[in-house]
């Protein structure tokens, strides 16, 4: 099998950022729902392998604004049932780690 390199990793990773800053109606909470992650998931993901960046300025790099000023905009009130298909999407999480 062959080997992803790490400058097609990065103009991947960098697409999916632009994508997900310009999709603002895929909620966290959808993502997280139907694919176990989501916007704060990455950022997190990116701050560990940085080893320099805050949280808050990781999430800045992904969501393409402060955090908070995204959640003002975007987020809205989570259903019982995303809460429900979030915590069942984290559960298999787990069982893949």
């Amino acid at each position: 099998m062959k080997e992803l390199t790490d400058q097609a990793a990065a103009a991947a990773f960098r697409r999916l950022v632009a994508h997900l800053q310009h999709r603002h109606d895929a909620e966290n909470i959808d993502l997280m729902g139907l694919a176990g992650f989501c916007r704060n998931c990455l950022a997190d993901w990116v701050m560990e392998a940085d080893g320099t960046l805050t949280k808050d300025e990781a999430r800045e790099l992904i969501h393409g604004m402060p955090a908070s000023e995204w959640k003002a905009r975007y987020q809205s009130e989570a259903t019982p049932e995303k809460l429900q298909r979030m915590q069942e999407s984290i559960a298999k999480n787990a069982a893949s780690h």
